[in-house]
């Protein structure tokens, strides 16, 4: 069994429905009265700060740079003594992130390779590696709609095209380097409810004390 509380990762181009998911999940936990932790890729820290004004292009730089700034948010982001996601494991915090297994800001803005994105996860595994990984597979049409439909801008990273080649490479690499990760690729054209439910399936059968205390599943 799992020792410590879970790390739960989840992965999908924007417009995908990530954030409708952790909410509902979060919920979930603290029905279940478990302390949760939701956080995301870039962080909140200063690292996180300097690059997603590169990504909203405040700031000019190469692509060495970006990924260097990747490497190093991602490390803090693991091991901040503060607000770094082991130490709220340690503090007995579940914790749902987006956007960490692969760093997709950088890919889809076209600063670095996917296979650079598999190495950097490669590194950072051996400081924390997630519990469970999910990616929402959606269509890349309907995933663009909800974005023109709710958004007043679009991020460089969010047009039809790009998003077609994230969601096409990353279900690539996940068939290429996923033989040794826990990847649940979910059907997320479904209705949110069915979405919730096909995640929550597979969470509950994960071997965790932080659900195997608690007999009674709440349903969202």
């Amino acid at each position: 069994m799992n020792k410590r509380p879970l790390f739960i990762v989840i992965e999908g181009v924007d417009g995908s429905g990530k954030t409708t998911q952790i909410e509902i999940l979060k919920k979930r936990f603290k029905d279940l009265q478990l302390k949760i932790m939701d956080t995301h890729e870039p962080s909140d820290g200063p690292v996180g700060m300097l690059i997603r004004n590169i990504m909203k292009e405040r700031i000019q730089t190469d692509p060495s740079t970006v990924a260097a700034l990747f490497i190093a948010d991602r490390l803090d982001h693991i091991n901040n003594p503060i607000n770094g996601m082991k130490n709220r494991l340690k503090q007995g915090y579940n914790i749902i992130c987006s956007r960490y297994y692969f760093s997709n800001f950088a890919f889809q803005s076209e600063f670095v390779p996917i296979d650079w994105l598999v190495n950097c996860n490669s590194l950072c595994k051996s400081y924390l590696k997630p519990d469970i990984i999910f990616y929402l597979s959606v269509d890349p049409v309907a995933c663009s709609n909800r974005l023109t439909n709710g958004r007043v801008d679009i991020e460089i990273y969010e047009t039809l095209e790009k998003i077609i080649k994230t969601h096409r490479e990353f279900l690539t690499a996940f068939e290429k380097y996923g033989q040794d990760e826990n990847i649940h690729i979910i059907d997320g054209n479904k209705s949110i409810g069915d979405t919730s439910e096909q995640i929550w399936a597979v969470i509950e059968k994960y071997p965790s004390p932080s659900l195997s205390e608690k007999k009674v599943t709440v349903k969202s």
